[in-house]
């Protein structure tokens, strides 16, 4: 019975769904026009202008951008409750900028635009959530929802505490510095205040800093948490919001080090945009590129850039000593571009590699990596420490904390090398050989490390190749010892056998003979009728022992080889099962005993099979030589073979054969019907 699998529902919106979910990112971006034509319109000095600290634009195109974002992620799932999140977040960012430029613009000394008492509470008190409402989009990635289990809770706290945090800053007046004065008549800059708070506002805002800085680092907690709990695609989404954090960081270490013109702009843009960028890429299409490449050569890039600013600072600072002077801007740009390349190709060559070593081992060194194993290998006689040694490689390679290998041996057995501590939860890898599994590799499966590239895949195919060479030798060295010890087995009881044979049959019945033989003689002359009666039983004795001569030749050798041939043998065990036999073979076949006696029982055993299970009509055997190799097949025009039936033992005797020789024997039913039975035996020995 086949059981239907569930197709996973398309949450993509469609037709006005669609339009609907691109609502807020739709306003997020419309408010952009309007904040630039304010900015355009305002003054350059005032209240206004000296509030609003320049013009929103530039703020309200963050919210525009997550507002783009979040249209991306909404279209994609409309479910997404991270993609609500970021669709609110750039809301709230394009009304920030637009209450900064409705305030640049409509504030003056005497008079201001209607609604100005709401845009100066929402510039000056509500964005105070700006960096909550980042934090909740840090609790809820990837998934949309709280880390289960006990965090559940404790993420709601971090909520809540974030909450009060921005009701602080709502309610508590604002006292000395940050106290506005001289604003138009009926224009109140503290609406939400509360009287009995005045005097505690150094304590309050002190309050709500602390609870915001503890629910921003809670919500970073969460993140290294969900990290180290992920794995698969999650883990990679997980990856993006990292790589994230090494831009951010990058930028921030450049505008603190550099003059940058915009420099804070420039930092609000990276710590604002960069990380939803990432979070999108990562739910949306988290396979774009391989993050762990991406996220390599961004640490690399970003060491690299911190390093140039600091060489390049300190060498400033160090010519500015020796010359007593102030450097030009000529000069200052010179200094640079030779530090960028004196340092740049030697530096970004040695992090680069000493940063991929570090987070994904020697997998970059991939001749290293094989060379270094193959000459292990053919140092090494002892198998258990080939393995250990393709364990140990596979481990340095990748720089895995976890690899075992695992090798099938004869009767059930299995030789297990194990490099390091074996995690929760692991992964395998089949080691074959000419398409046939012989062991496995167990590798850890979460981890950055873990995670293969298509080089990468290249990398342990060779180094499984090796490990498959190391196993097979390993079996072939086993294969051999049985082989040697059946053939001494085999050999001795052959001669214990024969001697039985000779001892406890021929021998009593030769000694009968003779002593019937001297009885016959002594009575030939006083009675020679019975002496005749006495040799004509001794006769019938004597043919019985030939017999018994001629069979234990037999199971030597068929005798039918001998007096008939190949071909003539197999016609007359035809002839005796009564199976019509085409053949086609050459006239003059001479092949070793060996082969020929294996080509007659392998033949032998499908001609028997054929007439016991095959109910055919005729039977084809084609006989010939090709490249040192004998090739033996018998067609028949019967049955066939079920695909479901087992192999019996006639089957496998026929594969055994061929194989004691070094040959292989493929049984096959044809779509037409019928079974072909194909041998193909080596006529010389191997070296």
């Amino acid at each position: 019975m086949t059981v239907p699998v569930p197709q996973q529902a398309d949450t993509r919106p469609r037709g006005l769904r669609a339009v609907a979910v691109l609502v807020v990112p739709a306003l997020c971006v419309a408010l952009v026009p309007l904040g630039a034509w304010l900015d355009m319109g305002a003054p350059e000095t005032g209240p206004g202008p000296e509030i609003a600290g320049g013009p929103g634009w530039p703020w309200q195109s963050l919210g525009a951008a997550l507002g783009v974002l979040a249209g991306i992620v909404l279209l994609h799932d409309r479910r997404q409750k991270f993609g609500w999140l970021l669709a609110f977040s750039g809301l709230f960012w394009a009304l920030d900028g637009l209450s900064q430029s409705y305030v640049q613009a409509g504030l003056g000394a005497s008079s201001a635009w209607p609604g100005m008492t709401f845009a100066l509470w929402f510039l000056l008190r509500f964005t105070s959530y700006l960096t909550s409402v980042t934090a909740v989009v840090l609790l809820v990635f990837p998934t949309g929802r709280f880390l289960p289990g006990r965090w559940t809770p404790a993420s709601w706290t971090a909520v809540a505490a974030m909450a009060l945090s921005g009701v602080a800053f709502i309610v508590v007046p604002a006292e000395g510095d940050h106290a506005l004065a001289d604003l138009p008549t009926g224009v109140d800059a503290d609406p939400t205040t509360l009287g009995f708070l005045t005097g505690h506002e150094p304590l309050v805002s002190s309050l709500g800093v602390a609870l915001g800085a503890a629910g921003f680092v809670f919500s970073l907690l969460t993140v290294v948490v969900r990290y180290r709990r992920s794995h698969g695609l999650e883990r990679d989404r997980m990856r993006w919001l990292l790589w994230s954090v090494v831009v951010i960081v990058a930028v921030v270490v450049v505008t603190l080090a550099v003059d940058v013109p915009g420099g804070s702009f420039l930092g609000a843009v990276s710590a604002a945009v960069v990380p939803p960028a990432a979070m999108t890429v990562a739910i949306v299409r988290p396979t774009l590129v391989p993050i762990q490449d991406l996220l390599s050569r961004t640490v690399v890039l970003a060491a690299i850039l911190v390093v140039l600013v600091a060489t390049d600072a300190a060498v400033l600072g160090m010519l500015t000593l020796v010359l007593d002077d102030e450097l030009t801007q000529a000069q200052v740009v010179a200094v640079v571009l030779v530090v960028s390349v004196v340092l740049y190709g030697p530096l970004r060559q040695r992090l680069s590699a000493g940063i991929r070593r570090v987070m994904l081992g020697e997998r970059g060194n991939r001749y290293d990596a094989v060379a270094g194993l193959a000459s292990t290998l053919e140092n090494t006689d002892d198998t258990v420490e080939q393995l250990a040694a393709v364990a140990r490689a596979v481990a340095s390679a990748f720089a895995v904390p976890f690899v075992s290998v695992e090798v099938d041996r004869g009767h059930g057995e299995r030789l297990v090398t194990t490099f390091g501590d074996r995690p929760a939860e692991v992964r395998t890898l089949p080691i074959t050989w000419r398409d046939t599994t012989i062991g496995r590799l167990v590798l850890p499966a979460r981890g950055l490390r873990s995670r293969l590239s298509v080089r990468d895949e290249e990398l342990l195919g060779d180094l499984v190749r090796q490990a498959a060479t190391a196993a097979r030798t390993s079996q072939l060295a086993e294969e051999v010892q049985r082989s040697r010890e059946r053939l001494v087995t085999a050999r001795e009881e052959e001669r214990r056998r024969i001697r039985r044979d000779l001892h406890d049959g021929f021998g009593p019945a030769l000694s009968g003979i003779v002593f019937q033989l001297e009885a016959a003689r002594m009575t030939v002359d006083r009675d020679p009728a019975r002496a005749r009666g006495q040799l004509e039983t001794i006769s019938s004795q004597v043919q019985e022992v030939v017999a018994d001569v001629r069979r234990l030749v037999h199971d030597l050798r068929p005798p039918a080889l001998d007096d008939r041939g190949l071909v003539g043998a197999l016609r007359q065990q035809a002839e005796h099962l009564a199976v019509p036999l085409d053949v086609t073979a050459p006239d003059d076949l001479r092949l070793p005993a060996a082969v020929e006696v294996a080509a007659y029982r392998i033949a032998g055993e499908a001609l028997t099979n054929v007439a016991r299970h095959a109910d055919a009509n005729g039977v084809r055997l084609l006989v010939e030589t090709a490249d040192d190799t004998l090739v033996l097949e018998v067609a028949d025009d019967g049955r066939g073979i079920p695909a479901d039936r087992a192999a019996g033992v006639g089957l496998a005797s026929l594969r055994e054969r061929a194989a004691e020789l070094g040959g292989t024997t493929t049984i096959s039913s044809p779509p037409g019907g019928g079974t072909v039975v194909r041998a193909r035996l080596p006529l010389r020995s191997p070296a």
